[in-house]
């Protein structure tokens, strides 16, 4: 597994510097946004707002002269220095300038400024830990799922026509990297260092999120709170969330709760999956599920790095499927359903009128009853139904029975 630059899934969507418009990078920290930035737009100057002399030598540039001695640029960081964002905004404005990239990792101070001084003018684009397709090379071109969600009244024909297994040599390099993503999580600068050194990368991760963008994002008098909700969330990944327990074992109230929760999403550390809001078969359930994004984050919250349990194999699941979605634009909503009798099917993927559902099993081996769910959802929907997969933790790519296929995930995201 080689180092990862600009070979990443969202590069091929990243407008050229020659393109006259603003664009937005964002995402966790540490997941590549300068690296990215960097490779694929060399030729301009770049800034790091995070050094305050940077910050300082920007804040005596005049506003009329910023398309003169700062011009077209990366700035990363941006939301260091809020100023930066009339400056842009006004350079842009009056044709001084035509492209600048602002990156920086704290979503809500950045989404904040673009709404009050560059809305309508910049594009956003989120870049998450690498996904297993990037690990692998991107020469390999987009994964089977990105293959399947472009061209989804075609999914029974595009997995007909895929080998059931790879051979042996393909089929080790997949194995090695999927079995890597389960233990460490698409971090870039882990791929490059030993284990112990991964370990204590991942540690001090968590201290640098608490301290760095916890404090760009609100000041807490006390992060003790926090950090203990942070780690029961970490514990609850893959199940329904109830805000009101959450809260009680982290000694917190629940609106206190929900505020944590929003910062964990707003800073990319944990998702809440939406429940389906039409009742299909019964009646449903209607409070979110919460993942946790990296399976190496995850590993440090929990302590955890030994086995991959099933609500973690359905955490790495759904985070691939979702980073996907929003990596490569593909226009599907992401919802799992569960009726309160207990029937439940772990991904519904929504385009209009069109539904995908996704079983996820941590096994290599599915039996009839691993398709029931979706077997009653396909004909509760009708003509809406696409396809069903059921994703496992090994085995081969087959047909189980009409339009439900199963497809191990290393093969799914490869």
């Amino acid at each position: 597994m080689s180092k990862v630059f600009k070979d990443r899934y969202l590069a091929s969507r990243l407008p050229k510097s020659s393109r006259r418009c603003l664009v937005l990078l964002t995402g966790a920290r540490q997941t590549g946004k300068t690296t990215l930035a960097r490779a694929l737009w060399p030729e301009l100057p770049y800034f790091n707002l995070d050094a305050i002399e940077t910050r300082e030598n920007l804040l005596q540039i005049h506003t009329l002269n910023w398309g003169k001695q700062v011009g077209d640029s990366i700035l990363d960081e941006a939301q260091k220095l809020p100023l930066v964002f009339e400056k842009v905004k006004y350079a842009y404005d009056a044709d001084q300038i035509d492209f600048t990239a602002l990156t920086g990792s704290s979503q809500i101070l950045l989404i904040q400024k673009i709404r009050e001084s560059l809305a309508g003018r910049v594009f956003i684009y989120e870049l998450f830990p690498l996904m297993l397709g990037e690990i692998l090379g991107q020469g390999r071109g987009r994964p089977l799922l990105g293959k399947l969600l472009a061209n989804p009244g075609s999914i029974d024909k595009t997995l007909s026509e895929e080998p059931s297994i790879l051979l042996a040599d393909a089929e080790a390099g997949v194995k090695e990297a999927f079995q890597y993503m389960l233990q460490w999580g698409g971090m870039p600068a882990l791929l490059e260092l030993s284990e112990k050194e991964r370990l204590e990368w991942l540690k001090s991760y968590r201290q640098t999120y608490l301290e760095r963008d916890l404090g760009d994002l609100v000041r807490f008098n006390d992060l003790m709170p926090f950090n203990k909700l942070q780690k029961l969330a970490a514990l609850r990944t893959g199940e329904i969330l109830s805000f009101s327990s959450l809260a009680r074992d982290s000694g917190i109230s629940p609106a206190t709760s929900r505020n944590y929760l929003r910062y964990l999403e707003i800073s990319y550390q944990a998702f809440l999956l939406q429940p389906y809001y039409r009742n299909l078969t019964s009646s449903v359930r209607k409070a979110p599920k919460l993942y946790w994004t990296d399976i190496g984050i995850w590993r440090a919250l929990t302590g955890m790095f030994t086995s991959v349990p099933g609500p973690l194999f359905e955490t790495y699941v759904v985070s691939e499927v979702l980073k996907w979605i929003r990596t490569s634009g593909a226009n599907f909503e992401p919802y799992y359903y569960r009726t309160r009798s207990g029937m439940e099917v772990d991904l519904l993927l929504v385009q209009g009128e069109d539904i995908i559902g996704i079983e996820i099993k941590n096994r290599d081996h599915v039996v009839r009853a691993d398709t029931k769910a979706l077997r009653r959802i396909s004909e509760a929907v009708g003509k809406k139904w696409i396809a069903g997969l059921v994703v496992t933790n090994g085995g081969a790519i087959r047909e189980l029975e009409h339009s439900i296929w199963q497809v191990p995930a290393e093969r799914l995201f490869s």
